[in-house]
């Protein structure tokens, strides 16, 4: 925990490095420390304010013990679990199984999933998955990415404002305008790559985690790769909300994009097989026998009493998922006496 934590807090580093240094170079001290100020001000508006934004983007309805009872179940007891305050509880009318976590903090957070994934995935996969989502919001990604979603953009407005003064400025230190042109290229795209670093770094730890807090880290390989297949097999279902706004990929368990499942300098998430094969490593440091790999997770089979807390007495797996009643969703707007998932 302590070696993520340092190596998240020396990728912040280098991206306050470079936006300071762009504002030196834009108008030395006095400009750096008007560039400062702004971004402080985008910083303390992401801060306050980033939970609803991405909430609305996505047109994420709020659910509660009535309206989405096993779902909302599934959370509230993986919350206990993970010692945490119980966090606002959304669902996404999308098809493309996903989820995401969100807030700056573990009183102020909110979790959400895609219909798509509460269709699709088995209750023990949707608990392993919504552990992840908790993992986040208990080592405080959520904020990490938030801060680093600002200072990149702070660094985009700098970069701007480089090539507007190229365009205009004086060209007397040739020298100097060679590293204006440098920085005004070469800047966004390395807060981009450090940015990408920081989600990926963050994606395995909330793993680990997430696959501790819900008690089997089979159950996180098999969810991982069942969305996987659903997001980006020969098949592939678009999520329409993420192709609209890319900058918000980084937040979803699974890259939601199409293209984007490599595990590189331009990948927001890790590849799937690698984080399946970590999980594998984690099965057995918990004593915990292999399950099949990335691509053929063993299926759940049912213990003879429950095997975690959300379980009810002779309750089994349902592999059609949580809403897998006939009409379990309810179009925008529409009421009813129960909920879509109980």
């Amino acid at each position: 925990m302590s070696f993520s934590l340092l190596k998240t807090g020396i990728l912040l580093a280098v991206m306050t490095a470079i936006f300071v240094g762009m504002g030196a170079l834009i108008g030395g001290q006095s400009g750096m420390v008007i560039a400062f100020v702004l971004a402080l001000g985008l910083n303390a508006f992401s801060y306050w304010n980033a939970d609803k934004v991405v909430l609305r983007m996505h047109n994420a309805q709020e659910v509660d013990e009535r309206s989405a009872p096993e779902y909302y179940g599934i959370v509230r007891d993986l919350a206990r679990r993970a010692n945490l305050p119980m966090p606002r509880v959304y669902i996404m009318h999308q098809a493309q199984p996903n989820a995401f976590a969100t807030g700056r903090n573990p009183d102020n957070a909110a979790v959400c999933a895609t219909t798509g994934l509460l269709e699709v995935l088995s209750r023990e996969e949707i608990a392993a998955v919504m552990a992840h989502e908790l993992a986040h919001v208990r080592n405080r990604d959520t904020l990490i990415m938030t801060v680093a979603a600002a200072i990149g953009g702070a660094i985009s407005m700098l970069a701007n404002m480089l090539q507007f003064s190229i365009l205009f400025g004086g060209r007397d230190n040739r020298g100097n305008f060679l590293a204006v042109i440098a920085a005004a290229i070469l800047a966004p795209f390395a807060a981009m790559l450090v940015q990408m670093a920081i989600s990926r770094s963050r994606e395995y730890f909330a793993d680990r985690v997430g696959a501790e807090i819900c008690g089997n880290p089979a159950w996180l390989a098999s969810a991982l790769a069942r969305i996987h297949q659903a997001a980006h097999g020969a098949r592939g279902i678009e999520m329409q909300s993420a192709e609209r706004v890319p900058a918000s990929a980084h937040l979803f368990i699974i890259n939601p994009l199409h293209g984007g499942t490599i595990d590189n300098l331009f990948s927001t998430h890790p590849n799937v097989a690698n984080r399946i094969a970590a999980l594998e490593e984690l099965a057995q440091e918990m004593g915990m026998a292999g399950f099949g790999g990335a691509h053929s997770p063993e299926p759940y089979v049912e213990p003879s009493r429950p095997a975690s807390p959300w379980r009810r007495p002779g309750t089994g797996p349902d592999r059609g998922g949580l809403a897998s009643r006939p009409n379990p969703i309810p179009r925008r707007g529409e009421r009813r006496g129960r909920g879509p998932w109980g």
